[in-house]
């Protein structure tokens, strides 16, 4: 009894002390571009580092976000933070719209009446693994032929064929947990199809639905790559402005802009979080 207690304990101790290690990794990063973001400009780069500023400064927020700074690239005036944040908001936001959509009407095809096979639905998660560079060539090629490089619809139609099967295969993990007796039941008492999806189906999907929305999101408001691609100044997105000051140096105002391009997935994790809870407690852990 004594060895198996010592043992227990033991166990207990290796656990949390991974899980403290583990916290500290996620969660220094996080401190310190806050507290870089208000240091002075000196304290970047001291050695000793800084922890935190005896002297807080909003200094880098007000050059980044308030000062309105257009700065010059090639003789050319190129767009700044919140011009660069409403494109990739509005992006973002209407492609993660569309996407989450279409996955869910794929995704109850696919769970109720088997529309795709399970070698399908594999295949859209291996198109989503797709490296971007690997697609990046025939895009541009296909949106330049087409007129949609450079243009907000073409960012937005291209977000949506990059996490339509994200959407599709988180979905209907939702959908398969609903039970169709529901369904059954409510088409027995005489509701029509539309009025099962509206009445019974989507409520039962709000949480699926809203981890869903806030992970494409997520995926659409960071992605870099193919917006450098396929989008020049007139577009610019804010992860495309941040690497602007990725040469060195400019540390404070990375730190600034970086904490700016947080505040809406705050935002918006914060207004959907009583779906995002049930979700990620429901959605993702299966009935054995």
């Amino acid at each position: 009894m004594l060895k198996r207690s010592s043992r227990k304990l033991i166990f207990s101790a290796l656990r949390y002390s991974i899980l403290t290690v583990w916290l500290f990794v996620v969660l220094f990063p996080i401190y310190w571009i806050v507290a870089t973001s208000f240091k002075q400009s000196s304290e970047w780069i001291a050695w000793p580092p800084v922890w935190w500023s005896n002297d807080p400064t909003f200094s880098s927020y007000f050059y980044v976000w308030i000062s309105g700074v257009l700065n010059k690239s090639s003789g050319a005036e190129v767009l700044g933070p919140w011009a660069s944040f409403m494109n990739s908001f509005i992006i973002a936001f209407s492609a993660s719209v569309i996407a989450t959509f279409m996955g869910a009407v794929i995704a109850y095809g696919a769970s109720r009446y088997q529309i795709l096979t399970d070698r399908q639905l594999m295949a859209t998660l291996i198109l989503r693994l797709i490296p971007p560079f690997v697609i990046a060539g025939p895009l541009l090629l296909w949106f330049s032929t087409i007129g949609l490089e450079d243009t907000k619809l073409g960012l937005i139609s291209l977000y949506i064929i990059t996490t339509i099967p994200f959407a599709l295969l988180v979905l209907k993990s939702f959908v398969d947990d609903i039970p169709i007796d529901y369904e059954q039941a409510a088409e027995s008492l005489g509701a029509k199809r539309y009025q099962v999806i509206l009445e019974v189906i989507i409520p039962m999907l709000r949480p699926g639905i809203a981890v869903t929305f806030l992970f494409l999101f997520i995926l659409n408001w960071s992605e870099f790559f193919l917006a450098l691609i396929l989008s020049k100044s007139d577009i610019s997105t804010l992860p495309m402005y941040l690497n602007r000051y990725g040469g060195g140096g400019a540390y404070g105002f990375q730190a600034a802009l970086s904490i700016g391009a947080t505040l809406p997935l705050i935002v918006i994790g914060i207004l959907i979080r009583k779906h995002l809870v049930r979700g990620l407690s429901f959605g993702f852990v299966r009935k054995g």
